[in-house]
């Protein structure tokens, strides 16, 4: 079969770093090719060079045996080209339809747009795809999963030939995921051939029919999926051999946190937890069960309006995150960008945010005393970097989350909170972040870590607590513990709940 694309020794550089290296690759109509490598290996670069968002430096890019020089994003729309980018392209304020045809609405003989029409050619799009969203309402009021299907219907309203996906999975639930992948393989069954750029290696298993590994810009290998493990692919990736399994057990001290009978409307009815130091407890549950928000209520970023907490035996009612900090409580947020880092600051200013009277000389500011710091942080945590100035925004994501470890540390905490520790991170960041985290451990912090990921959770806890409808529901020994084990619990409490109010039982994780 002829190919639907091929990329034939495409280099990319910017000021200073050359992103690609000689990158060749072909795909086949219908095929769904994986595009895998540790954050800034090429990835994304390589996908908005073929959809034209970058300009290639040098090279040849071949569609259907057409060589296409110089497009822009908009006439690779014309080409049948679509991406949906891992920030999303969609405004917020404007209806589905209106995302879906921006810039090219269907008018009137008079050159009004004609909104019936527009409406209902998005809503045919949308039906092609096999779900039901409505083309009137606004795309803010949309879920991550909807915002992800109305992205591939705006590529779709074209003759879509080529569609790449990057991260596309990073902000879905395990339902929300499986329908976007139905959704994949409908257009890959139809001849649209797609690139799937994900960090995910379960993912590419279960979607991909072949998968291309880029390191550091250069081609490392291609692979059919059937033909090759996670492991091949990791040391084509990394370059060496990277562990995610369990670590040895360890002892444990004294309790540290103690939360009973936590309640913070709306999302945590009655949650109760205990983490001993130099214990990692991992909390588990379907999105929407109250963990994060159960976290929020110890650290005091949410408001408690009922239950107790203590740290060491103290009682604690914070008010706010301060009060939370002054206790022993770090807390590393979901979101490390808005509500974790200063992306415009460098990671001296971000390291010393946490610690001011630590690097300060009387009431004034001491750069020498951050610098320090910051220099320790880098070495212990291996931030890749050339300077402690660097400005944080231009950081690889697993170096991103690194610097955020590395401000709560600061303030050696007894109790560190760690919302989806590895989101959006390589492979090889990840085993990094694991390392990092059993080494606190065993320094004897107590870690309360939330995550989404099932295999993740396997492999750092000493403890499982479940959540379910804002209440805790159940608890698994880390060692022994499977995934079943832990969806049962989750769901089985949020079917019977769901039973009782009569309504159907939801399956989202």
């Amino acid at each position: 079969m002829a190919a639907r694309l091929e990329i034939r020794n495409v280099s990319k550089t910017f000021p200073g770093v050359r992103a690609l290296d000689d990158v060749s690759m072909s795909v086949e109509p219908g095929e769904i090719r994986a595009l895998l490598g540790e954050n800034g290996a090429g990835k994304s670069t390589l996908g908005k060079i073929i959809a034209g968002v970058y300009s290639r430096s040098q090279g040849i890019v071949v569609i259907d045996g057409q060589e296409i020089e110089g497009v822009d994003e908009k006439a690779a729309g014309e080409l049948g080209i679509g991406i949906v980018h891992q920030e999303g392209s969609l405004v917020p304020q404007l209806s589905v339809a209106e995302n879906i045809f921006a810039g090219r609405q269907p008018t009137r003989w008079l050159g009004q747009v004609d909104r019936r029409a527009m409406r209902e050619q998005a809503r045919a799009l949308i039906a092609e795809l096999g779900v039901v969203i409505d083309p009137a309402v606004k795309v803010a009021s949309l879920s991550p999963a909807q915002a992800q299907i109305v992205e591939i219907a705006k590529a779709l309203s074209r003759d879509l030939r080529i569609l790449i996906l990057d991260e596309p999975t990073a902000a879905l639930t395990l339902t929300e995921t499986e329908k976007l992948f139905e959704v994949v393989r409908k257009l890959a069954g139809n001849g649209v051939s797609i690139i799937y750029v994900s960090h995910r290696l379960a993912e590419i298993f279960s979607l991909c029919h072949s998968v291309t590994v880029l390191k550091d810009g250069r081609l490392a290998g291609t692979r059919r999926v059937a033909e090759t493990s996670t492991d091949e692919l990791i040391r084509l990736m990394v370059g060496r051999e990277v562990h995610l399994s369990r670590a040895a057990s360890r002892s444990l001290g004294p309790v540290v946190l103690k939360a009973d009978n936590v309640s913070a409307p709306p999302l945590v009815r009655s949650a109760s937890i205990t983490v001993r130091a130099g214990e990692i407890v991992c909390l588990a549950g379907l999105i929407g069960s109250g963990r994060s928000e159960f976290c929020e209520a110890i650290f005091g970023a949410r408001r408690r309006r009922g239950g107790a907490v203590s740290i060491s035996g103290a009682p604690v009612d914070p008010t706010g995150p301060w009060d939370g900090k002054r206790a022993g409580i770090g807390m590393v947020p979901e979101d490390r960008k808005t509500s974790g880092l200063f992306l415009g600051m460098d990671i001296v200013n971000n390291v010393a945010a946490t610690v001011l009277s630590k690097v300060s000389s009387g009431v004034n500011f001491s750069n020498s005393k951050a610098e320090a710091l910051a220099k320790s942080f880098v070495d212990e945590l291996r931030i890749a970097t050339p300077t402690v100035h660097k400005v944080v925004g231009d950081l690889s994501g697993g170096n991103q989350q690194k610097v955020l470890l590395a401000k709560w540390l600061a303030m050696e905490p007894r109790l560190l909170i760690v919302d989806e520790p590895t989101r959006g991170v390589d492979v090889g960041a990840r085993s990094e972040i694991y390392r990092l985290l059993r080494a606190l451990a065993d320094k004897g912090v107590a870690l309360l870590i939330v995550s989404s990921d099932l295999p993740e959770v396997l492999a750092l806890a000493d403890r499982i607590v479940v959540m379910a409808e804002g209440r805790t529901v159940g608890e698994l020994p880390g060692d022994g513990a499977s995934e079943e084990q832990v969806l049962r619990l989750a769901t089985k409490y949020t079917a019977s709940v769901a039973g009782l109010r009569g309504e159907p039982a939801r399956a989202t994780a």
